[in-house]
């Protein structure tokens, strides 16, 4: 049973869990194996499972999954209404409210600070500055748009970063103040939960094992179809879904480009790939103090049978103290 605590000056602190990891780390899988021995509810934080259209590319949980238990966030944006941390962590603060015991699962380390450490209340910049800060990116190249902010924000971002340099010339751009700014004013940190936190760290082989067994698995299950379909929508190329891992493969491979083999190469390298940047972040901005967090480094093909042991672990070390 999960138990809720109490904070030193007496006020209850309700329980929830981070489950974290690079992709194909078998976050899910320990997220659905706890929800239903603890009837806890999952709660997407992956930036590419929060969208509607690509199911099997993205690995969203299946029907099936969904239904053996609460599930919240997962496709519920459409890809032309790109998603960012600040969207995300206001749907986010209302799941939880839903959720006798929240688990909190995905690979986007931004969405779990943005929710425990609050995020800069920036506003919104408005289509007429996006629409320009994407023109201009077409027109002048990443490298050009980036000598075009101000100084604070560009020393923080590489110059071939074209996607967070449009967001940040449209920013500055739509508000008159540098992205920088807007970053060094005081947030809302996350209040009135105790938040613990598995990390998923497992053996570098195995994970690159896992993204080629997967990938090959999406696309017995459809994946060139559901990419084909997508594209033929015709949207914007820059937002965030036409670059999910896969989506520029298998599009080059529908367009007569590359062979398929060639195709599921490239996603799987580029996907293993993203996978390092993805601990380095977790490693470097630690979410947690080290009782708060729990590094697994296991097998990834372990967690959807869990051992009584195993589970007795893991409900001690949400209950315990921080």
């Amino acid at each position: 049973m999960v138990a809720t605590g109490k904070t030193e000056n007496g006020s209850e602190q309700r329980n929830s869990l981070i489950i974290a990891g690079p992709t194909a780390s078998g976050k899910s899988a320990l997220a659905l194996a706890l929800a239903r021995r603890l009837g806890g509810t999952i709660i997407n934080a992956d930036a590419m499972q929060c969208y509607r259209e690509l199911r099997i590319v993205t690995a969203r949980p299946s029907p099936e999954d969904e239904a053996a238990a609460p599930h919240l966030l997962y496709g519920v944006r459409a890809a032309a209404e790109p998603a960012n941390a600040a969207w995300w962590r206001q749907a986010a603060l209302g799941a939880l409210e839903h959720a006798e015991f929240p688990i909190l699962c995905g690979g986007t380390g931004m969405y779990f600070s943005s929710l425990i450490n609050g995020i800069a209340d920036i506003p919104d910049p408005g289509e007429a500055a996006r629409a320009e800060a994407r023109r201009l990116l077409a027109q002048l190249g990443p490298e050009a748009l980036h000598a075009k902010l101000d100084p604070e924000t560009a020393a923080k971002l590489k110059p071939g970063d074209s996607q967070r340099i449009a967001r940040a010339y449209e920013v500055l751009l739509g508000t008159g103040r540098g992205l920088a700014w807007w970053q060094a004013q005081p947030t809302d940190k996350l209040t009135g939960w105790r938040v613990k936190m598995v990390l998923l760290d497992p053996p570098r082989d195995l994970l690159r094992e896992a993204i080629a067994t997967r990938f090959a698995a999406m696309l017995d299950q459809g994946a060139v179809e559901e990419v084909r379909a997508f594209l033929a929508l015709g949207l914007d190329a820059s937002l965030p879904l036409m670059r999910a891992h896969g989506v520029p493969e298998l599009g080059a491979y529908i367009n007569g480009t590359i062979s398929l083999k060639d195709a599921q190469a490239r996603a799987v390298l580029a996907t293993h790939q993203y996978t390092k940047r993805q601990m380095t972040w977790f490693r470097h901005q630690r979410l947690a103090s080290s009782p708060d967090m729990q590094i697994i480094q296991s097998r990834i093909d372990g967690f959807t049978q869990l051992s009584e042991s195993f589970t007795a672990d893991l409900i001690n070390f949400v209950n315990a103290p921080s």
